[in-house]
């Protein structure tokens, strides 16, 4: 039986705009993973099963209780762990009464939970968060801790169905171990929304939400591509072949049309010349006029329905609507030194077309790292956290590519067109619009303010701007990059960057993609020291200790 059920759902937001158009579908028991390209409506169906949306039409039924962990929490910062996990007035009521108070509405907020702090320290200890966390503030805590406890809370509540979205965005490895952990001890039903391959891994069920429908498949992520792949060969072989079909069926049609014309002057000139009596001429041509009419029914009716399975066909065919990026080529030597990294200690030396990753937990300084490469100075070195690897490690090239984790620094109101331009201003207009197509910036979206496009666009506005620069960075310094793409776009930039023949240095924690990248090396920054390390079991690469 569905846990969640979508009938004839739709829902068009205040500016006409519609989000989803008369979708119908479900949500069995167990874990399921919501994938979908960015903008396909994932979030908003998660917001109209929890109840924060109504439908414009439609409905929707829910099996139990929802609760819902949405990508950005809404926590206040002076609120503490225990109030998140909804226990904090019936822990202080048991630490009062502890203490000697008698008033009866201590014992009303208690009832039967006298054992309420352990039983929320053991939740916080299944999240991998210690029980000291309990008195800790949100404002206290980083972001991972905040996703964990977060968790902790709705896992605590024990609602019958919980909706996650995008939980292990901008989480280090460590806590997106710990999610994963709890998504594989998980009671009830759990759909979440993701593009973490490795979280996808972890699901029952795969359910894709395309072309305003959404379709469930009995498997986890990679059983449902492989799937997907499979039918897609036999959707453009069903196409190919309807189409050879049609194309005979129109032959016969006008082979057909051209006979009964013949026939028609041939029994023209018989009727004008006299040839037969009259009367049996015309009862002739009636027969005819018969005959031709059926017979053109027919091989009409063959080729109407010829048509009907083409399209049929096609209709099966996906859309290409995948991000196309071809970088150019910078023309980076293998014996150029681009950058060095160090810590005081030791020294790397990125050269030539390496690949670079740096991983690390949140905090370390990765991000600033990146930042000191590119000239941002630390004003009070005392309280530098990275002193001694800010002061060992510099960039050689000013050709660089920098990409933050947040875009923030696109003009609103220029157009995307005129963003991409002002770092490609040799290219010719008709060129630039192309290569814009590649990344789906098409048409009225390419020349509209940039601060009416999605999140999603402007991502690719952010990305196409650095990747199509003159000239060609020789360097691609890249902050946690997969964290806003659909896994369409992030398996093209994976394609595009194993291509690449300029350096990359990347900060990530999505190991997955870091295995696929075929790296050179990996550092780990921790405490102002840099490591070498390997990407689990993938290891770092060809390079040989320098």
């Amino acid at each position: 039986m569905p846990a969640l059920t979508f009938d004839h759902l739709t829902f068009t937001w205040p500016d006409g705009t519609v989000a989803l158009d008369d979708l119908s579908g479900a949500f069995g028991p167990g874990r399921t993973g919501l994938i979908g390209s960015n903008g396909s409506g994932k979030t908003t169906l998660l917001r109209l099963a929890t109840g924060e949306l109504s439908p414009t039409s439609g409905h929707i039924t829910a099996d139990g209780d929802v609760a819902h962990l949405p990508q950005k929490l809404p926590l206040d910062a002076g609120a503490r762990v225990v109030d998140l996990l909804g226990a904090g007035r019936a822990v202080d009521a048991v630490r009062a009464i502890a203490d000697g108070e008698v008033d009866p509405a201590r014992f009303d907020e208690v009832g039967d939970d006298w054992d309420i702090e352990a039983r929320c320290q053991a939740v916080l200890a299944e999240a991998g968060l210690g029980p000291d966390m309990l008195e800790r503030t949100v404002g206290e805590l980083s972001g991972g801790e905040a996703m964990l406890v977060a968790l902790a809370g709705i896992r605590r509540r024990g609602a019958a169905i919980t909706l996650l979205d995008e939980p292990t965005n901008n989480l280090d490895r460590d806590a997106r171990a710990m999610v994963y952990q709890l998504v594989r001890s998980w009671h009830g039903t759990l759909v979440v929304v993701s593009h973490d391959v490795e979280l996808l891994e972890l699901m029952d069920s795969t359910a894709e939400l395309y072309g305003n429908a959404l379709t469930t498949f009995g498997g986890p992520f990679s059983q449902w591509r492989a799937w997907l792949e499979t039918e897609q060969e036999a959707a453009r072989q069903a196409a190919t072949d309807a189409k050879k079909g049609w194309a005979k069926e129109k032959r016969q049609r006008i082979e057909a049309e051209t006979k009964l014309a013949r026939r028609a002057r041939y029994a023209k000139t018989d009727y004008e010349n006299k040839r037969r009596p009259r009367v049996i001429m015309k009862l002739r041509a009636r027969e005819a006029q018969i005959s031709a009419g059926k017979l053109r029914g027919e091989v009409q009716q063959k080729e109407d329905d010829a048509r009907s399975t083409l399209d049929a066909a096609e209709d099966r065919v996906r859309e290409d609507t995948a991000v196309r990026i071809d970088l150019p080529d910078p023309a980076v030597a293998s014996s150029r030194r681009i950058a060095e990294l160090g810590d005081g200690r030791r020294t790397w030396i990125v050269q030539g077309p390496e690949r670079i990753a740096l991983t690390g937990p949140n905090g370390s300084g990765k991000t600033s790292l990146l930042r000191a490469l590119l000239g941002d100075t630390q004003e009070d070195a005392e309280f530098d956290p990275i002193a001694d690897v800010r002061a060992a490690s510099t960039l050689h090239t000013d050709r660089v590519g920098y990409l933050p984790q947040r875009i923030d620094d696109l003009d609103t109101d220029e157009s995307a067109f005129d963003i991409v331009n002002s770092a490609a201003s040799s290219t010719p207009d008709r060129e630039l619009t192309n290569r814009l197509a590649r990344f789906q910036i098409r048409g009225d979206a390419a020349h509209r303010p940039v601060g009416t496009l999605s999140g999603g666009e402007r991502f690719r506005v952010a990305l196409a701007r650095l990747l199509l620069a003159e000239p060609p960075p020789q360097v691609l310094m890249l902050d946690e990059p997969t964290n806003n793409l659909d896994l369409e776009t992030r398996d093209q930039l994976l394609d595009a960057l194993q291509s690449y023949r300029g350096a990359v240095l990347i900060v990530s924690h999505d190991h997955t993609f870091l295995r696929e990248l075929d790296l050179d090396l990996v550092l780990e920054l921790r405490n102002d020291a840099l490591t070498e390390r390997r990407i689990d079991e993938g290891g770092h690469g060809r390079r040989p200790d320098l």
